[in-house]
């Protein structure tokens, strides 16, 4: 009785080792199906571009590294770094498995766009200052840019959408109506993705 008792308990153990092995196992084999893909920037200005992989936002291009680095299935991915007022750079990149690709971003100005001379001033009160920032559905840099003293985003007059996104949150989009020379301040927390929003009504009990 003892031999078969001291069988039952060593094959137990052996057991629990492989279902501990298991999940190691299965994120080694898929660090070698997935491909590496790092972006570098000399500049605060690459640093601080919004990075597109097959038309999802990633986030800006200094932070996708470490845990935030860009993994990607084996084939051909297009990727775009974006910045306000300079030209988008595409990057066509064919990942293969377990392998790592280095790109490096220079980001050239856009002479097409001019500058306003009569602009209002928006200032960007917003949670994670990371996220990224589009006015009239084009990305002009993150809330980061414009926050702080001495810093604000200044757009032409009119009517302006505000957009503001990152990876695992709810994107906050508004609409203003501004007038020349007006300084307006935008607020907001952004939630995260999931997460119930609190109904802003109050309780008429």
């Amino acid at each position: 009785m003892r031999l078969y008792s001291g069988l039952r308990k060593e094959r137990f153990m052996l057991a629990l080792c492989a279902f501990f092995m298991i999940p190691h196992i299965a994120f080694a084999q898929t660090n070698e199906v997935l491909g590496e893909v790092e972006l570098v920037g000399a500049t605060k200005v690459e640093k601080t571009s919004g990075v597109w992989v097959d038309g999802q936002y990633l986030g800006y291009l200094e932070e996708l590294k470490g845990t935030k680095k860009i993994l990607l299935l084996p084939g051909k991915h297009e990727i775009i770094v974006r910045q306000g007022g300079y030209k988008d750079v595409p990057i066509e990149v064919a990942v293969q498995p377990g392998q790592k690709q280095i790109f490096r971003v220079v980001m050239e100005k856009d002479t097409r766009l001019s500058v306003p001379t009569v602009t209002a001033e928006i200032k960007l009160m917003v949670n994670p200052e990371r996220a990224a920032v589009f006015v009239d559905d084009l990305f002009i840099g993150h809330v980061a840019e414009f926050r702080g003293v001495g810093k604000a985003l200044l757009v032409a007059p009119g009517k302006r959408k505000i957009r503001v996104s990152l990876p695992g949150y709810q994107s906050f989009a508004t609409e203003v109506n501004l007038v020349a020379n007006q300084k307006f301040e935008l607020k907001t927390d952004l939630i995260k993705a999931g997460s119930i929003e609190p109904d802003p009504t109050p309780d008429q009990k």
